[in-house]
């Protein structure tokens, strides 16, 4: 199991940023790496306030990140709370009043799977609904947040080969799942990390994985008894980091990954 994780991790990874206020919307796809980006420089910027249909400027992909050949084992390690409930879209949502509660559901809205049987739209959508703030719900928003999944969709399909519309080949799929996370600052109802996720595609049964790293800063305001995914939040955290040096996407078992201070995540029994 370890060889083949190892041999997991040797696969030429490249790896995008998300863009300030814009990764609030971009973290609901769970496609940053997808959709290019600045990673909170351009929130760092928005003086006059938030809002989730903020899109960032597209840009090329960062140089190609190749993990070491040697595991080198997390210093540091997280087992997340889960919600105590799931709602009407199918997510986990109730998350303890805590700040590993907060990571936790920034965590489960970053964390998509996209496949046959379930769309970029439906994912987008249902995590739209599930963890933004109240203040960032609005019928405009909403259609912005569809208008960036079908743009996603495309993106995907283009990437297979596959003609726009079309169903994607049995086997085929593309998930991400957060992997690690660096707190930025921490209160009792309010909480800022940069978020490292894994995105992995999949064009078919027979296919090989492809795999990529994000890097994504966000936050979480607590509201109506619960974490919400908040874009004014995220916007106070991208200045409070101003030019500071973001943490590297590196993957875990790299010893760069220690250096820089992330935690890992491990999957709660």
């Amino acid at each position: 199991m370890a060889t083949a994780a190892r041999a997991s991790r040797t696969r030429k990874i490249t790896t995008w940023t998300a863009c300030g206020a814009g990764a609030v919307v971009l973290a609901l796809t769970g496609y940053a790496l997808l959709s290019g980006g600045g990673d909170g420089d351009e929130a760092a910027k928005d003086k006059g306030g938030a809002s989730a249909s903020a899109t960032p400027e597209p840009t090329k992909p960062a140089p190609t990140y190749t993990a070491p050949d040697d595991w080198t084992e997390p210093q540091r390690w997280a087992s997340l709370p889960r919600g105590e409930k799931t709602d009407g879209q199918g997510n986990d949502i109730g998350f303890p009043h805590t700040q590993e509660g907060a990571v936790a559901m920034l965590a489960a809205a970053s964390s998509t799977d996209v496949n046959r049987e379930r769309s970029t739209v439906e994912e987008q959508l249902g995590h739209y609904r599930s963890y933004m703030a109240a203040a960032d719900l609005s019928p405009a928003n909403e259609e912005k947040v569809k208008a960036q999944a079908e743009q996603t969709d495309g993106k995907v399909r283009s990437d297979l080969g596959l003609a726009a519309g079309s169903a994607l080949p049995a086997g085929a799929y593309v998930r991400n799942h957060v992997v690690g996370f660096k707190i930025i600052q921490a209160s009792p109802d309010e909480v800022s990390v940069y978020l490292l996720a894994r995105a992995t595609l999949k064009a078919g049964e027979t296919k090989k994985e492809r795999d990529s790293y994000s890097r994504t800063l966000v936050a979480a305001e607590w509201e109506a008894g619960d974490w919400k995914l908040s874009s004014a939040a995220t916007v106070r955290a991208a200045q409070q980091t101003g030019s500071s040096t973001k943490p590297p996407m590196v993957s875990p078992g790299d010893a760069a990954f220690n250096q820089a201070g992330w935690v890992a995540i491990r999957e709660a029994s």
